[in-house]
């Protein structure tokens, strides 16, 4: 059980009309996160939280997120120094998705180089009737070498 603990969540109305902080972590205790430029509201990333790491966001102003892979807590740029300053924080009309403005500073947010994480798309002509057209596209181009910021320890 997490020793971070938010509001109760009360009515419906309260939850999607009133002003208190009322986030719903899923049974395994997470939330969905999307992160965006604060500037260009270009999507960064999509990540979950804890009730911790939500918690150490709003006390530090940094995104911090629950890495389900390695089932920890990990702060946005503590290795990579891509860090991911908070510049609002809203929620979803049912407090079950948090939404993260943030000044992205060094510039990538993806863990391989890219500013965004959605740095592919689907190529034009694809359908799901023909899986050999389901190709992607690089739209985005790395900002640095993985293999060169991520040592491992």
């Amino acid at each position: 059980m997490s020793t971070f603990v938010f509001p109760a969540r009360t009515t419906s109305a309260e939850i999607e009309l009133g002003t208190t902080l009322q986030p719903k972590f899923g049974s395994d205790g997470l939330i969905p996160c999307i992160t965006t430029d604060h500037l260009t509201n270009e999507v960064l990333m999509f990540a979950f939280m804890n009730a911790e790491s939500l918690a150490l966001t709003l006390a530090t102003g940094k995104a911090s997120y629950w890495s389900r892979s390695r089932n920890k807590l990990w702060v946005k740029g503590e290795e990579s120094g891509n860090a991911q300053l908070v510049k609002e924080l809203r929620v979803d009309c049912d407090q079950d998705v948090i939404l993260l403005k943030v000044d992205n500073v060094g510039g990538a947010s993806c863990h391989n180089g890219y500013k965004s994480c959605f740095y592919r798309k689907l190529a034009p002509g694809a359908t799901a009737a023909d899986s050999t057209s389901l190709k992607l596209e690089l739209v985005g181009r790395p900002l640095f070498d993985p293999a060169t910021v991520y040592k491992k320890k």
